[in-house]
């Protein structure tokens, strides 16, 4: 095992973060305590102490209290060229559980999205990607929870971009195999309809919708294997589409320009896990991270996840997203 390899781990692992920021925070506070002890009459070190306690306090709260609130959003979506029968329809979308994230005393916000989820008695559920954070072996002790989601028209899923044996750091063809295929299979133990560049029709009597998922589809250094024409093979321009691509990136690049899906849904982002007064780090890298966002009639919504490789959010809640769809 060679040392980026092992350096790769240690910067995926949750708690590695926690630790980062601890001895941060204490170098600060040391540092600030020397200049208060040579200087206490300084106006410039009594301010450099007063932002040190701010962020002693975004710190603390970020991991230890805003790690794990939890919101439901519902939101609407009217198309002119949604089936009349699926007027109303209700769709639950959550995504980016990184279930390294919830062993251990984790576990409770997980149970409570899975409680939320329920208590929205969905037509559907999907899962935007990310069940894991990097190994296949993190979902078994989730398997019984995250099995009971289930809504009468089914759960539906599509891999993200650390559901891929990418961050394990092995070249063996067989091994990445191996490991893609537990993967998949993990979904398939959930009782999920896993959408690997495929679809599947969704009918209210002469009626129906399509559900579509593509394989991760990112930019840059996240893999890049989703493929519109397989998803969509078959589909008339004049059905309905609901798309599910974990990257929001993708909906610029690839779905907007190369396919007719009226409503894309999508995680990743994160929401960027911090948010100071409406500003997020996401928006450095994404058009889109957090919320719906439209394009003529078509749109595109981005749920911030419940669950994350970095243990911290402030000002940007774990979510589920609630989505009602109406005839225009």
């Amino acid at each position: 095992m060679n040392t980026q390899f092992m350096l790769l781990l240690i910067l995926l692992d949750p708690d590695t973060y926690s630790l980062i920021g601890w001895v941060v925070l204490m170098m600060l506070s040391a540092f600030a305590g020397v200049m208060l002890y040579m200087k206490p009459r300084s106006k410039t070190r009594w301010s450099a102490a007063a932002l040190l306690l701010t962020m002693w306090a975004a710190f603390i709260y970020g991991f230890y209290v805003g790690n794990d609130e939890l919101r439901v959003v519902e939101v609407e979506y009217a198309s002119a060229d949604l089936p009349a029968a699926f007027d109303g329809y209700r769709i639950v979308q959550f995504g980016d559980t990184h279930l390294e994230a919830f062993e251990g005393k984790g576990r409770d916000l997980l149970e409570r999205v899975v409680d939320s989820i329920k208590a929205q008695h969905a037509d559907m559920i999907v899962f935007v990607g990310d069940l894991q954070n990097r190994h296949p072996d993190e979902v078994k002790p989730f398997i019984d929870l995250l099995g009971s989601v289930k809504a009468p028209d089914g759960v539906y899923s599509v891999l993200g971009n650390h559901d891929y044996p990418d961050y394990l750091g092995t070249d063996d063809p067989f091994e990445i195999s191996g490991l893609t295929g537990r993967s998949v299979e993990n979904h398939q133990l959930l009782g999920w309809h896993l959408l690997c560049n495929s679809h599947h029709l969704v009918h209210r009597g002469n009626d129906s919708i399509v559900i579509a998922g593509m394989d991760n589809d990112g930019d840059g250094r996240f893999p890049a294997n989703g493929d519109i024409s397989q998803a969509l093979s078959h589909i008339r321009r004049n059905q309905f589409v609901v798309m599910l691509e974990h990257d929001p990136s993708s909906w610029r690049r690839k779905i907007l320009p190369h396919c007719h899906a009226q409503l894309t849904l999508s995680g990743h982002t994160h929401g960027g896990q911090l948010n100071l007064f409406g500003w997020s780090p996401a928006s450095l890298r994404y058009h889109e991270y957090g919320g719906m966002y439209y394009m003529g009639d078509r749109a595109l919504c981005v749920t911030q996840g419940v669950g994350a490789a970095i243990p911290f959010r402030l000002g940007v809640p774990s979510e589920i997203v609630v989505i009602t769809l109406k005839k225009k």
